[in-house]
């Protein structure tokens, strides 16, 4: 279940939780084991392999729990950029690797428990169902972060802005749960908004070691059409070692023209097929231009053909 930007009515009837800078996936513990999901079904069971703790961790319960794969930065924050290091996806990482970067999962909902599924029941439920697992698990494994209740999204938002995290999600408090539906349930309000968009292009960094590194990524999505539309240039947010990793994967994809429908007149890209997906913040966007205020907040192992383009102001 996926929830939809937008703006959530105001009140204090729903619950707000803070969105986490992570990676969505799905556990399935059965049997004293657990395999790892992510959003588009891919096994990455090999890419955490701590993870596997959380059966013992809750009692080698039957659960089905859905959440945010995180890696906690060093005041405590989920930070995707340090979640980066553990992949890619597929590869089983080495101890030192795993000690170094530990990461723990977020569960904010549970679709079946001991055997049954709880889809329909209300969120409320659900929440108690979670809360139940918290009982049983005192490793650092698993996580359940509480909702906040009683407040409005907009003071909720503000106290989140506070402590440096990526928004919130407001969510019916007598909500069942869609698998697959990008559901008005659920409304995710960013502190800025952010959006998966298909690298079409690249620019080197300017300077000593520039062709070795990337300056910035020209971005797109599709229309309703189905066609790919560049819609924007992305040159903040990278480190150092981002900057080099993306070129390195970048340069091999080079193609000799453009993979978008619309006219792209910008001096220097590098056009490459489009094959790797982007995650960018941005301030705005109005239709028939580029996006405003874009900053990269890594990649994404989701399908470049599902991008779309974000919707106008």
């Amino acid at each position: 279940m996926l929830a939809t930007l937008g703006t959530p009515p105001q009140g204090t009837g729903r619950a707000v939780e803070v969105k986490a800078d992570g990676q969505r996936g799905t556990i399935v513990v059965a049997d004293g084991a657990v395999t790892v999901f992510s959003r588009n079904g891919t096994d990455v069971t090999r890419t955490f392999p701590e993870l596997s703790g959380i059966a013992a961790a809750i009692g080698d319960r039957r659960v089905v729990l859905d959440g945010e794969i995180v890696a906690l930065d060093a005041q405590g924050r989920p930070s995707f950029t340090r979640l980066q290091r553990r992949w890619p996806q597929q590869r089983r990482p080495g101890a030192d690797l795993v000690r170094s970067v530990p990461v723990r999962f977020w569960a904010f909902d549970i679709l079946h428990a001991d055997g049954h599924s709880v889809i329909e029941q209300p969120y409320t439920r659900r929440r108690d169902l979670l809360d139940d697992l918290m009982v049983v698990d005192k490793s650092r494994l698993l996580t359940v972060p509480r909702p906040m209740l009683g407040v409005t999204p907009s003071d909720a938002l503000d106290a989140v802005a506070a402590h440096g995290m990526e928004g919130v999600v407001v969510k019916d408090l007598d909500s069942p749960y869609r698998p697959g539906e990008r559901s008005p349930y659920w409304i995710k309000v960013p502190i800025r908004a952010s959006i998966e968009l298909t690298i079409v292009g690249y620019w080197n960094a300017g300077g000593p070691g520039g062709r070795t590194r990337v300056g910035s990524l020209l971005v797109a999505g599709h229309d309703q059409t189905g066609d790919l539309v560049a819609i924007g240039q992305v040159g903040t947010g990278f480190s150092d070692l981002t900057r080099r990793t993306l070129h390195a994967q970048l340069q091999p994809l080079r193609c000799s023209t453009a993979p978008v429908a619309n006219h792209v007149d910008v001096p220097g890209v590098r056009f490459v097929q489009p094959q790797l997906v982007a995650e960018v913040a941005y301030r705005e966007y109005v239709a028939g231009r580029w996006l405003r205020h874009t900053s990269f907040k890594g990649l994404r192992p989701s399908d470049p053909s599902q991008t779309l383009l974000p919707a106008p102001a």
